[in-house]
């Protein structure tokens, strides 16, 4: 990955949009620690902390810590993400969308593109408001609102920070799209997960030094778990190395269906004869059942924070709902495996793969062209999708069950999401093999010339 970088920098056009990508994320950092006006932050971070183990915390992982800091920023790009997903369903369900997206050519795209960003700002006024009813009602009849800030004027103005904050980040994300490098809203989601790492590491290493004595325990019970002994930190460090290590071989595999083309005469020259093969990625969907996944199973979590009378971490609501419930691990689970094939069966048409085998002279070794071809490959589509669900289910819900039997490990004070890991390792890998197919190309060009 080094050796790629230091390439990639020798080229000045390619290092122009590495420095423009620098360049918005550094304004999203910065525009992360610009609070909205009319909230005690202070009290809105010991909330957090107070609630790091329930859904608000993963929240708040997701935001890169803006959540809890009322800034900006603090909705990240939520809006975007929950607005795809529901347009994505809906061009299933309605056959006017599926004909702009698959008939429409660029234009029909770009319609798709602004549906979903209206959509994006109409779920973020919501998202919005919703975030202000908590910093309003706050905990224990104490508002986190700054004194005198109540009244419809401080409301509209932090709604629509809010509101604002997400949109302009939506648009920094297609602008390093665009001219950058990857996905931009990948990137700055992984800009936000990475920049809680340095702060993890350090809580986990100040638990493991710091034994709270008994008297303190007496006067504060929630320091009972405070303490991390320091084989169980080595355990999770090496856990988490081992998921990485896992994910990349993962994210690496692929099943490979070998392809050959029969020889063709036109003319007096000979063509075809070759032989290939259909590259099929074990996990096809890459990271995006499990964002969409927990997105839909944060919901009832997520609605009962913002209710005053559920935002107690002891109410039912928390219990049934909560992270580390039994209800939310079989929900994440069925949606990982539902977004999984939702998201195969998009990407890859095995009918249209066989007619355009057949129309080009190929077909596979032991199957006859068209209907045989495509049922061999709907066949083996069906099979790694499952093994590729069943991987990031697993990734994303052990984490989650060790924290279940573990209340010193969900205390610890480093994040053990399997989601937040394969995220960063998933988008990283991406991004690179876009700068590589980029440094490619221009090698290519170069040649032509």
């Amino acid at each position: 990955m080094l050796q790629t970088l230091r390439n990639a920098w020798k080229i000045e056009e390619i290092r122009k949009k590495l420095i423009f990508m620098v360049f918005i994320v550094l304004l999203y950092r910065l525009g992360n620690s610009v609070t909205v006006p009319y909230i005690d932050t202070a009290l809105l971070k010991d909330y957090f902390t107070g609630n790091s183990g329930t859904m608000l915390g993963l929240l708040n992982t997701m935001s890169g810590s803006a959540l809890e800091r009322a800034s900006i920023f603090a909705l990240s790009i939520q809006p975007y993400i929950n607005a795809s997903i529901i347009i994505q369903l809906l061009t299933i369900a309605i056959p006017a969308l599926e004909r702009i997206q698959k008939e429409g050519g660029e234009e029909g795209k770009k319609k798709m593109e602004r549906v979903t960003r209206y959509s994006a700002i109409a779920i973020g006024i919501l998202q919005g408001y919703g975030y202000y009813v908590l910093i309003n009602n706050g905990t224990g009849g104490q508002s986190f609102l700054a004194q005198g800030a109540a009244g419809f004027l401080p409301a509209l103005v932090i709604i629509g920070s809010f509101v604002a904050g997400s949109t302009l980040l939506m648009w920094m994300g297609e602008q390093i799209t665009e001219f950058g490098i990857g996905n931009g809203i990948s990137i700055i989601l992984f800009v936000s997960i990475i920049s809680r790492f340095p702060s993890n590491i350090y809580n986990l290493v100040t638990r493991v030094i710091t034994k709270p004595s008994a008297t303190d325990i007496a006067s504060n019970p929630n320091l009972a778990n405070y303490h991390v002994a320091w084989y169980a930190a080595v355990l999770m460090l090496i856990g988490a190395l081992a998921i990485m290590v896992l994910i990349v071989i993962v994210t690496n595999s692929e099943r490979r269906i070998p392809i050959q083309y029969s020889k063709r005469v036109v003319g007096r020259k000979m063509y075809g004869g070759q032989s290939t093969h259909l590259p099929m990625k074990v996990n096809m969907s890459g990271v995006l059942p499990i964002i969409f996944a927990q997105s839909i199973a944060s919901i009832p979590a997520t609605i009962a924070a913002f209710v005053p009378k559920w935002n107690s971490p002891d109410h039912w609501t928390n219990t049934v709902f909560g992270q580390t419930s039994w209800l939310y691990m079989i929900v994440y689970f069925l949606l990982i495996v539902f977004f999984s094939y939702f998201y195969s069966t998009i990407q890859f048409n095995p009918i249209e793969i066989a007619n355009n085998l057949k129309k080009n002279g190929g077909f596979i070794p032991g199957f006859r062209a068209g209907r045989p071809t495509s049922e061999f490959i709907q066949r083996v589509l069906t099979k790694i999708t499952l093994f590729g669900a069943i991987y990031l289910a697993i990734i994303a819900i052990v984490p989650i069950m060790i924290s279940h039997f573990s209340p010193a490990a969900a205390n610890s004070g480093i994040s053990l999401g399997g989601t937040s890991i394969i995220i960063v390792i998933s988008v990283a890998l991406e991004t690179m093999k876009q700068l590589e197919a980029q440094m490619l190309m221009r090698h290519y060009k170069g040649f032509l010339e």
